[in-house]
């Protein structure tokens, strides 16, 4: 990543990196990269290859997953997906005004994994968490 410190980015707090050392943080910053956005513009859009997932560092970002829509903002992350599963992607993201990223790419991540297998188990973790989250989402859409 750039010369920011990741320390002081919403990094270190999202559920999918939170409780990681700063050692682990450091080198998924290093292994992403800044992505900036301006308003409207599309991160990904459905169908899109799934290559990389990434982190809300400023601003905010628009989900349509199936015409359902949800902001995301500081410390939120999306496309986490793509860093175990690469298929084609299943939501759109937009930038609603400037936004800015740190896109983690896959390939790059699962080089890290493979030697940090505690970060491993604390993205299952959260992985687990946003699947419950989304469960409850469509159990309350559908009610």
């Amino acid at each position: 990543m750039s010369d920011r410190d990741l320390s002081s980015t919403p990094l270190v707090a999202t559920g999918l990196f939170a409780g990681l050392s700063d050692e682990d943080i450091a080198q998924i910053g290093a292994i992403g990269a800044p992505a900036m956005f301006e308003p409207d513009q599309a991160v990904f859009e459905t169908g899109d290859a799934g290559d990389g997932m990434y982190v809300v560092l400023s601003g905010e970002a628009r989900v349509d997953v199936g015409g359902r829509f949800h902001i995301l903002k500081a410390g939120d992350f999306f496309g986490e997906m793509a860093l175990i599963a690469p298929e084609k992607r299943m939501a759109t993201v937009r930038a609603v005004g400037d936004l800015e990223t740190l896109r983690i790419p896959a390939e790059g991540f699962r080089t890290f994994i493979l030697e940090h297998p505690t970060v491993a188990l604390a993205m299952m973790k959260a992985l687990v968490v946003r699947l419950r989250e989304v469960e409850q989402r469509i159990d309350a859409w559908m009610a």
